[in-house]
């Protein structure tokens, strides 16, 4: 069943916890996960949230959550789904498709530390599996200290004129939209980083890498600032769409069945890193049956080349679509890891 989104507000502030994140240790009352990594103690600042018929359907996670509208207007080229209906569609696992408005769902901390992070789900290209990473990975992120925001990415399949380059076109602009935010959410402007993981790997990794690539006329003032990110967090990605690790969902999507060596350079991520790439932080398990091992190692090999700082952790089993970790696995670890790696930045103070 799929719970159209018409009744989202600006503004509110209730945060309905998805089950995977419940799963983790992740919940309202601020608790710790197992391995004690920090859980929010309170719901985000911003006003209380709506009750009645006017409240948006809580079974959906994240549904109450602050929406930030990507565009002012039509996003680049136009197309997509039905404009006059939801931004969205949302199963109750919190599954998303139909994107007829990108935006990003805004979580505050309660005690912000003056950073923040814009972070993709995976799904393939073809949804946005935002209640089984985006949501919970945002509140473990907000218990420390970080504001998060979950994009909501047009997906190239539901008929924009922007194809391929348009989940990249929303990403780019949901870094400079964030750092535009920086004063009125509470973080610094150079202290924006990007998380993703499967699809939404590949295209923050776009994200880090294409930032200065014009691949939109400037719509407003807010496109003056830069879309570098200040550091990006790979988890299990997609990076490379050629051959021979070039099974995935997000090549057929963003390429098609037969494409030219033109079109998978142009989309794999390990042939854009510059020398100004933020420094990254790569974690995938080894076992990964989807995107498997190699991308990380492409990224990492890529990221070297040019003198980019880089951390990657590969773990013996986890598979794929870990998110923060079935407690106990070795996957677990990562988030304790970045955390500490985000710290030695000084991404992240305390």
């Amino acid at each position: 069943m799929l719970l159209h989104r018409r009744t989202l507000l600006t503004g509110a502030a209730a945060l309905a916890v998805a089950p995977e994140a419940v799963a983790q240790g992740i919940g309202a009352a601020g608790t710790a996960a197992p391995g004690g990594i920090a859980q929010p103690a309170a719901p985000p600042a911003g006003g209380a949230g709506l009750v009645g018929h006017d409240a948006p359907p809580q079974a959906a996670p994240g549904s109450a959550l602050e929406v930030l509208r990507l565009w002012p207007g039509t996003p680049p080229g136009g197309g997509g789904p039905n404009p006059e209906g939801p931004r969205f569609d949302e199963s109750r696992e919190g599954v998303v498709t139909g994107v007829a408005e990108p935006c990003l769902l805004v979580m505050r901390p309660a005690k912000p530390t003056g950073s923040a992070m814009v972070i993709a789900a995976g799904g393939g290209y073809r949804r946005i599996d935002l209640g089984h990473e985006a949501v919970p990975v945002g509140l473990w992120l907000n218990g420390l200290g970080v504001t998060a925001f979950a994009l909501v990415y047009r997906l190239p399949g539901e008929g924009w004129a922007a194809g391929a380059d348009a989940p990249i076109q929303d990403a780019l602009r949901a870094v400079r939209l964030a750092r535009a935010r920086a004063r009125r959410y509470g973080y610094e402007p150079n202290r924006i980083g990007v998380m993703g993981f499967s699809a939404g790997g590949h295209l923050m990794g776009s994200a880090s890498t294409r930032f200065a690539s014009p691949l939109y006329r400037p719509v407003d003032e807010d496109d003056a600032l830069s879309a570098r990110p200040d550091v990006a967090a790979l988890i299990y990605p997609v990076i490379t769409l050629k051959p021979p690790f070039d099974r995935t969902s997000s090549r057929r999507v963003l390429v098609g069945d037969s494409p030219t060596r033109v079109a998978t350079d142009a989309y794999s991520v390990e042939t854009h890193v510059p020398p100004e790439s933020p420094p990254t932080f790569l974690a995938q398990a080894a076992d990964d049956p989807i995107a498997v091992v190699d991308n990380s190692l492409l990224m990492f090999s890529a990221l070297r080349a040019v003198e980019v700082p880089v951390e990657m952790h590969l773990f013996e089993r986890g598979g794929h679509g870990f998110n923060l970790g079935v407690p106990g696995s070795p996957a677990a670890a990562w988030p304790g890891l970045f955390a500490t790696w985000a710290r030695r930045r000084g991404f992240i103070r305390a």
